[in-house]
């Protein structure tokens, strides 16, 4: 529509700061002028900082190329809409884990299966391709499950019943080419979990009890299947032993390979934002650090109009709302608590002090070289939960794997310590000042994202067994894995209700810009990494207890509940994507094409010669 310029740029410019986003890309549909003002970036600054309602000190993100592009980025890509409801599961679905290509994932369910699940289908639809029952191995229920390095192999882990009603854990390893069992391994406690160190071995853990209060806990490398060499190398190694006290144990170990510190996805420091910008202008000719691009292959221009007008057509709020994974009981809890009710307090209290003796008499030295190693080594750090007060998880263990222990031969049990040497030192210790409820890792393994439910600001812990009354609030703490410290960045929407000693697990995501988490309120949450805000709540009818964005498209996440069903998320954009009917493509020959350019440019130079 053309129209007469009634009003000069700069009083359209006025009028539209006044307008919320949606009547900007309205109005811009009027004229061309209009049109034009309507993508002013002085104006969609001043859109996005007042919808997200961002303090104005923090920068746009490093890699966007407009206000208009980052508002639409936040507005139109968050996997917020609801595309598929499944319901193969008969009880609590407790976690999420997508092979690394993107095209499977695992879920974990108290129903004692685990589900395989195709992502790839022609209709865009996910489909169950396999399930296994492990009740016919004495499982209670399946809890955890990873993808190896090459999507080979899935591990698996659960909760197994023992004798005598007690519970225990085991890790089972499935191929993924015929689904056949390759190998069992122990796991104790359960809340382990266990995880991938490499494409064949696996970590798992056992605790062993040297007081009423005291323990160990041994953490072994494994190989996930038995081959012909198996006679002759070892199938398990001791990795590291670690002495518990105050009934505290190593729960959740992950690995994070920190290979890529230099050229991170995202970096959340934005004074390091500012120097890399500044020093990726120094350097054209260096790869960008940033990139939003979509996950799939980039669009044509008139597809990306299209695209504006749609959502300029369409421009709508898209909040949601929506979101628990319970343990049986805390690990190892029974015992202490049985131990407690036959020893007194003055007992306890020589058997923490004697054991925290033994353990700096016999514990192994760090290595101050692996700690002060040169910035460009690779790095991987075994990670995982522990305590030193009380049972509850509050601190972040950190322990470097040298490149001799990431196989099974060599050395076994110890044997290259001296006898008096009974434990492994940790090489870096991070306190929450909280129960630890979760972890994640960002995919370039920079940070480490935790789920924790804070303790009541300057508390004394006087008994381990009555730790500090937990908030309800989960809070979301980032720690930099390149220097081992806390970013002042926690992330807050989400919360829980269960008291201390039932508190659980909750599991969450991370993908290159966005981190998403469960929650015990009915509702799944989705954080911009970045900016640090809220973008979206995803509805369920029962607790969130997982959450998993899929690596080959962030705009694609899936959650799953106690009310035993998993959903699937969509952006609008892909959503809108999907609707719209594919265009038919024109033919290109090429030599029909070359043929014919060469036709003309031979008739154009006759009529232009001489005759």
């Amino acid at each position: 529509m053309e129209c007469d310029q009634v009003l000069p740029d700069s009083l359209v410019l006025e009028i539209f700061l006044r307008l919320p986003h949606d009547a900007v890309l309205r109005a811009g549909l009027t004229c061309k002028q209009w049109l034009a003002v309507s993508r002013d970036e002085f104006l969609w600054r001043a859109l996005f900082y007042n919808y997200y309602r961002i303090p104005r000190c923090v920068p746009r993100h490093p890699a966007a190329v407009s206000w208009y592009r980052e508002f639409r980025r936040l507005f139109d890509c968050i996997p917020c809409v609801e595309v598929q409801t499944l319901r193969e599961h008969s009880d609590q679905v407790l976690h999420l884990a997508f092979s690394h290509r993107g095209h499977r994932f695992s879920s974990c369910s108290k129903d004692c299966t685990v589900k395989l699940w195709d992502t790839e289908r022609s209709d865009g639809n996910i489909s169950l391709v396999h399930s296994s029952s492990m009740r016919q191995f004495n499982w209670g229920y399946t809890q955890f499950s990873q993808f190896n390095a090459d999507d080979s192999l899935l591990l698996v882990s659960g909760v197994y019943l023992g004798p005598h009603h007690s519970s225990s854990g085991e890790i089972a390893v499935i191929s993924l080419d015929n689904y056949t069992l390759l190998s069992r391994v122990r796991n104790k406690p359960y809340d382990v979990f266990g995880c991938w160190l490499n494409e064949t071995h696996l970590i798992s853990g056992n605790l062993h009890w040297i007081g009423n209060m005291t323990s160990c806990s041994v953490l072994w490398l494994n190989k996930a299947f038995q081959d012909i060499e198996s006679e002759n190398v070892n199938v398990v190694k001791r990795l590291f032993k670690i002495q518990n006290i105050n009934a505290s144990t190593i729960r959740t170990v992950m690995v994070a390979h920190c290979r890529r510190h230099d050229n991170p996805d995202l970096l959340l420091d934005y004074e390091a934002q500012s120097q890399a910008r500044r020093q990726k202008d120094q350097q054209k000719h260096q790869p960008l650090f940033f990139d939003l691009g979509t996950s799939g292959s980039e669009e044509d221009e008139d597809e990306e109009e299209e695209e504006d007008d749609e959502y300029h057509r369409e421009a709508r709020h898209h909040g949601r709302s929506t979101a628990r994974i319970p343990q049986a009981t805390i690990s190892g809890l029974d015992h202490v608590m049985r131990s407690c009710k036959n020893v007194g307090s003055r007992e306890l209290e020589i058997e923490t002090h004697v054991a925290q003796m033994m353990g700096r008499a016999h514990t192994k030295a760090p290595d101050s070289n692996l700690i002060e190693s040169g910035e460009q080594e690779d790095k991987t750090y075994l990670l995982f939960t522990t305590g030193s007060l009380t049972y509850s998880p509050h601190q972040i263990g950190i322990k470097r794997i040298k490149p001799d222990q990431m196989t099974t031969s060599g050395p076994v049990l110890g044997e290259e310590r001296s006898s008096d040497e009974f434990f492994d030192s940790l090489d870096h210790v991070i306190d929450i000042h909280g129960h630890i409820i979760g972890m994640g890792l960002s995919p370039d393994h920079r940070y480490l994202y935790v789920n924790s439910r804070a303790w009541p600001a300057g508390c004394v812990i006087s008994d381990p067994m009555s730790p500090p009354p937990i908030a309800e609030e989960i809070d979301l703490h980032v720690i930099d894995l390149k220097n081992l410290r806390e970013e002042r960045r926690s992330l807050r929407a989400h919360r829980a209700f269960t008291p201390n000693d039932e508190c659980f697990f909750i599991f969450l995501d991370v993908s290159r810009d966005f981190v998403a988490s469960g929650a015990e309120d009915k509702h799944g949450y989705i954080w911009d990494r970045h900016y640090n805000i809220c973008l979206a709540r995803l509805a369920h009818d029962d607790v969130v207890n997982s959450v998993a964005f899929s690596p080959a498209d962030q705009e694609l996440l899936l959650s799953a509940s106690d009310d035993s069903t998993i959903k699937v998320w969509r952006s609008p954009r892909m959503v809108r994507l999907a609707q719209t009917p594919a265009r038919p493509l024109r033919p290109r020959n090429l030599l029909s094409s070359w043929l014919s350019r060469n036709k003309n440019s031979t008739s154009a130079s006759s009529v232009g010669g001489k005759p």
